[in-house]
């Protein structure tokens, strides 16, 4: 290609610059992946694992940061020029004192809190940046919920061991023995702690408990295991479930990076101070010396694949809580498959139903499960996201999984590839650059009560995408708000967009790209509204 829009730091992809070993996914054939004669993008069979900060050229992208905004049936309310992390970041908005503040944060050390009351004045209340070597805690993923009994808000928090970096550098325990010492030997907290909240700001919160999720060290050793990954499941009541690998025994795992393969743990938070472990559950084969007898594993095309990651990345998924009386629970257990748990009674969770998820590797399979709509039509939508840049990789779908019969889910199709308009100077996304595809529908926390047949998803390079599944049997794109590349020569291109979180009570959208935020509204919700939607409704009436 003629030039290239990323950064001159980053790296032209070259299979010659990387060390593979025994198992890995090949590089595909030149000419068996690329751009069709119809204008339509034909991903690769199969790949490799390849940093973020590598790029890949191949015929028909684009030789630019595009700079245009697409939308439709979307508008954008407001932007703000604030970011807090490129790759990632995590929100949690919640209502003190007549205000509605948003806590965004990310990357571990960096966190903003915000004042949107008006999502139109949006106003930065407290912010803290920590440095690289700082010795605190990493800001991990946080919950926030109301709790009755005690007439205040607590806040959850994951702590993990590192999940991709050790020393600045991306983890290869494949190539570097010196990995696995450096993560058994790991000396932080495994496990989540748990605050209340005396105000909005973390810096108004107290340290009620330090939990570890190994039930069996000791006050001085080190843990085992990985701690908790990703969002905290709790509803502000009595139980909280976890995303864990307990200990050093759930070490059937093909990705590079880390040694764990995680299942899931259920606590009592009854006394927020001593919470109760009460069952662990995780999918037969994720243990050391399990792998002979595990139907999940026999006939896995991934297994020592090198790449692939098993065992959970998030939570459990419910539409609402065990308390209110859902009985189920979905898992989403990366190239492990898609699980129905029972969690009614959280001392003995186990599951009930699973199904294979197609093969898509590189990448992450298996990440999200949407349960927005599963009480009113019996589907949920399951979906990983791409890791390789520029398309380097399988599609990444949403597999819509019909789970009306609980011990026997069914991948019933694939939610459709958004397509660009016709105005733009490209045909299919993937020629835009960056990552193109499902990066999660916002959180279980996203406020309000979800609005049935309307499904939002960060898209990467695509933006904004929202889907009208008010017919589930033919679902279609209904709105799409996909803002600029970049706006910044050093805007990170691998992650364009990267998040959302979705006001159900305000029909409000935030986007989190690599160059700010924007508030976006859609018919699809209704009007936006302004300040508390209680006041709002009261004002109504």
């Amino acid at each position: 290609m003629a030039g290239s829009p990323y950064a001159q730091n980053a790296k032209k992809y070259d299979p010659q610059d990387f060390e593979r070993v025994a198992g890995e996914p090949a590089d595909p054939e030149p000419g068996s992946w690329g751009m069709q004669p119809d204008g339509t993008f034909l991903p690769p069979a199969h790949t490799p694992s390849v940093p973020r900060d590598v790029f890949v050229d191949w015929p028909g992208q684009l030789d630019y940061r595009d700079p245009e905004t697409y939308a439709l049936n979307a508008t954008a309310e407001a932007y703000y020029p604030i970011v807090v992390n490129t790759s990632h970041s995590w929100q949690c908005i919640y209502d003190m004192d007549g205000t509605r503040y948003m806590l965004h944060y990310g990357g571990g050390n960096h966190w903003k809190l915000y004042d949107i009351t008006d999502p139109r004045d949006l106003k930065v209340v407290d912010e803290e940046e920590r440095g690289w070597g700082d010795p605190r805690p990493q800001f991990g993923a946080t919950t926030v919920q109301w709790n009755e009994q005690l007439g205040k808000f607590l806040a959850i928090q994951a702590s993990e061991t590192p999940r991709y970096f050790l020393k600045g550098r991306v983890a290869n325990k494949w190539i570097d023995d010196t990995v696995e010492g450096q993560l058994l030997e790991w000396e932080g907290l495994r496990g989540f702690r748990t605050f209340e909240m005396n105000g909005p700001s973390p810096r108004d919160w107290v340290l009620v408990n330090e939990t570890s999720t190994d039930p069996n060290h000791g006050p001085d050793e080190i843990q085992e295991g990985n701690g908790v990954l990703d969002l905290p499941v709790y509803y502000g009541d009595k139980y909280l479930f976890v995303a864990t690998a307990p200990d050093n025994t759930f070490t059937n795992q093909p990705y590079k990076t880390t040694l764990w393969a995680a299942g899931h743990a259920a606590y009592d938070m009854t006394d927020p101070s001593k919470p109760e472990l009460l069952s662990t559950w995780w999918v037969p084969g994720t243990r050391a010396g399990e792998e002979v007898d595990s139907e999940y594993l026999a006939g896995n095309d991934r297994w020592n694949n090198k790449t692939s990651w098993f065992g959970s990345r998030m939570g459990v998924f419910m539409p609402r809580s065990v308390e209110s009386g859902y009985r189920h629970a979905y898992a989403a257990q990366g190239g492990q498959g898609f699980f129905v748990l029972d969690v009614s009674d959280p001392a003995n969770i186990h599951h009930v139903g699973w199904c294979a998820l197609p093969t898509s590797v590189a990448g992450t399979e298996g990440d999200n499960v949407d349960t927005t709509q599963v009480e009113e039509t019996g589907y949920v939508y399951v979906s990983g996201y791409p890791m390789n840049t520029d398309c380097y990789e399988p599609a990444k779908e949403i597999y819509q999984i019909d789970v009306s019969d609980p011990t026997n889910p069914r991948v019933v199709r694939t939610l459709p590839r958004p397509v660009p308009p016709a105005e733009a100077k490209f045909t299919d996304w993937a020629q835009r650059r960056g990552s193109f595809g499902p990066k999660r529908s916002g959180y279980f926390t996203n406020t309000g009560t979800p609005h049935g047949g309307v499904i939002p998803y960060a898209f990467y390079a695509a933006g904004l995408q929202i889907f009208d599944v008010r017919d589930p049997e033919d679902p279609k794109v209904g709105a799409y708000f996909v803002p600029p590349m970049g706006l910044k020569d050093d805007d990170d291109l691998a992650a364009p967009v990267h998040g959302i979180f979705v006001e159900w009570d305000r029909n409000l959208i935030w986007l989190f790209s690599n160059h700010g935020i924007y508030a976006v509204s859609t018919p699809l919700l209704g009007e936006p509204v302004v300040g508390l939607p209680d006041a709002a409704a009261s004002d109504a009436r």
